[in-house]
């Protein structure tokens, strides 16, 4: 059994799908979930986002979409509720080898119909891909106006005293 302990790869596995594979974006499924600590934990390592253990990965499964490329998992993007008006994008990851190829966009569009079916008015993500967000419609906020993500999260979050992500958020 693999530990549920945060062990970040050092590399991803190589993919045994062709480049030309057609993209599905679909709902995960706790199959998927390996590939997904694969995937967040690989960029984690690099300082690109937060790591995310097995626990929280099979925990939180039913949040997630993948980008599906002939059934291999070449990435991912989840919502996070966090209080009555307001929901995270959380844990966006594409495979370096599928990137540039509108992935992030086609899994964070349907999380903007998933909050709007909530009722969910406000969509927010700490990221440093500022660019990647305002293309998305979201816009840079201080971070001290999301007192929920702080409270919920960011006093035990490991980067809490040297945090370099940006807050943003979209109105839906």
């Amino acid at each position: 059994m693999t530990s549920p302990l945060y062990q970040p790869p050092v590399s991803l596995p190589r993919l045994h799908v062709p480049p030309e594979a057609v993209l599905n974006i679909r709902r995960a499924r706790v199959g998927d979930v390996p590939r997904l600590y694969e995937i967040i934990n690989y960029y984690a390592a690099r300082g690109d986002m937060l790591p995310k253990t097995l626990d929280q990965l099979y925990n939180r499964v039913r949040a997630f979409n993948v980008a599906d490329a002939d059934g291999e998992v070449v990435g991912c993007a989840a919502l996070h509720i966090t209080w009555a008006d307001l929901a995270e994008v959380v844990s966006l990851a594409v495979h370096p080898d599928f990137q540039g190829r509108g992935l992030g966009r086609r899994l964070v569009e349907p999380l903007f119909a998933e909050a709007q079916a909530l009722g969910i008015p406000t969509l927010f993500t700490l990221t440093l891909q500022v660019g990647f967000f305002s293309r998305l419609g979201f816009r840079e906020v201080p971070k001290l106006r999301l007192p929920h993500k702080i409270w919920q999260d960011c006093t035990s979050c490991f980067k809490q005293d040297r945090c370099d992500e940006v807050a943003m958020v979209r109105a839906l």
